[in-house]
């Protein structure tokens, strides 16, 4: 059987995909029947970009599936002292289970997975982020029940989140708009290989537009991200002007559908990508999304890792 890995829901098939989703349900439901099903298992946590909930959910999650998570922070191993990313997974799999990575460079994520003998996560790239995009769509699949149909507007910067949905919009049939700044769209290998894939399987076509409005009409959830990125920080100002318009604000959620729901991957800037008022109003449901990356990475870490 050829080794499996999480690079990105692109990779997956649906049926594939909502197995993971009905496992972090039942996870989620009851905890306990699940608490030495990685007794015995390691999981190492490369973390070139630091993190909040990626390194907690991993960790937590280990911890209560019975295993152990090493945090190997980017100053605590050889790769900051020029060892490569091929001899890093290479060491790594003679000592553990699984490979869970945030990195910069999606190519590192690509070589980890090509030299490691053990399963790789991507906990994040800055191509791709699909552990935050298949909690966002178990987290609306619990609102709503079925995903199929549904529509889901993008309204920012067009980043790796904005991919993975995209992504994971045409695995699981919804349909999906981003609402861009010109210049500021999904990349565009991204777009065409998810316009594709929609096409062979009969799902809805993703849109881009630079109207975030026209993204958001009839919309069932608005997601935004942070203007600027994780290394983006000496764009902050140009982005902030770019940007102007393309906040979430009360009046543009009023123009979503009546049971939309906002989302956010967090950190939050309020004030400048959403209104303080939107974030922390009832549409709100970001901090579901953040408990429920817990929920599926253990499904994800069960799914790969489990015997």
């Amino acid at each position: 059987m050829a080794l499996r890995h999480f690079l990105s829901l692109k990779d997956w098939p649906r049926d594939e995909i909502e197995r993971v989703l009905d496992l972090a349900a039942g996870m989620k439901a009851d905890p306990s029947t699940y608490t030495e099903v990685l007794s015995g298992r390691s999981l190492a946590m490369i973390f070139l970009k630091p993190s909040t909930r990626t390194r907690v959910s991993f960790e937590v999650g280990m911890f209560q599936l019975g295993g152990q998570a090493l945090y190997l922070g980017a100053d605590a191993i050889q790769l900051h002292r020029g060892e490569t990313i091929a001899d890093t997974a290479r060491v790594l799999s003679r000592y553990v289970h699984g490979i869970m990575a945030r990195v910069f460079a999606h190519q590192d994520i690509l070589d980890l997975a090509r030299h490691a003998t053990v399963p790789v996560i991507n906990g994040l790239s800055d191509l791709l982020h699909p552990c935050q995009a298949l909690a966002d769509y178990f987290t609306l699949r619990e609102r709503r029940g079925e995903l199929t149909g549904l529509k889901i507007a993008y309204v920012g910067d067009g980043n790796n989140v904005c991919h993975e949905l995209m992504i994971g919009a045409v695995k699981l049939g919804l349909q999906m708009c981003a609402g861009c700044p010109r210049g500021y769209e999904p990349n565009q290998l991204i777009f065409k290989s998810t316009a594709r894939d929609a096409q062979k399987l009969g799902a809805p076509v993703p849109e881009v537009t630079n109207d975030p409005m026209e993204a958001v009409a009839g919309a069932d959830v608005v997601y935004t991200d942070v203007w600027a990125s994780m290394g983006q920080e000496a764009e902050a100002k140009v982005r902030r002007e770019a940007f102007q318009g393309f906040q979430v604000t009360p009046q543009m959620m009023a123009v979503a559908g009546p049971e939309a729901v906002f989302m956010h991957c967090l950190p939050a800037h309020r004030g400048e990508e959403v209104a303080a008022e939107v974030i922390d109003g009832p549409q709100s449901v970001v901090f579901d999304e953040a408990e429920n990356r817990l929920h599926v990475q253990k499904a994800i870490l069960v799914t790969l890792l489990g015997r």
